[in-house]
């Protein structure tokens, strides 16, 4: 069941990870600066149950895997029942092309025939002196 439904959502998948790693890219960060991207065959997915419609979602999840002894998930996509999905992928550095803003991470949601994405920007704490 599960291996099913990961393939029937990968066309969307593929799409979804490109535009995670388009927006990424669009921030200017220079090469070699982003080491892990979001690319769907990578996830490691489940099935959940959504908790308001009691329907089945397929959830996948992105981790750092650099250090052995300590995993971090830095990334989530997840495919609702009613054909919605809703993407994040953690950057956590400060912007290139602005000092006064730190990228939290970049997100990707919609439905199929309608992808939008943004950046999720904080301002940088400025230092005590």
């Amino acid at each position: 069941m599960l291996q099913s439904t990961c393939d029937a959502k990968r066309i969307i998948g593929v799409k979804i990870c490109e535009r995670l790693r388009a927006e990424i890219d669009k921030l200017g960060f220079p090469e070699g600066t982003i080491i892990d991207y979001p690319y769907y065959h990578l996830a490691s997915f489940s099935l959940i149950q959504d908790p308001y419609t009691g329907d089945g979602n397929l959830a996948g999840y992105w981790c750092n895997k650099r250090d052995k002894r300590r995993i971090e998930r830095i990334g989530r996509l997840q495919f609702n029942s009613d054909g919605s999905f809703y993407a994040e992928y953690d950057v956590v550095k400060p912007h290139p092309k602005k000092p006064d803003w730190f990228v939290e991470a970049v997100t990707v949601w919609g439905k199929e025939d309608n992808i939008k994405a943004e950046a999720r920007l904080l301002p940088m704490l400025a230092e005590n002196s």
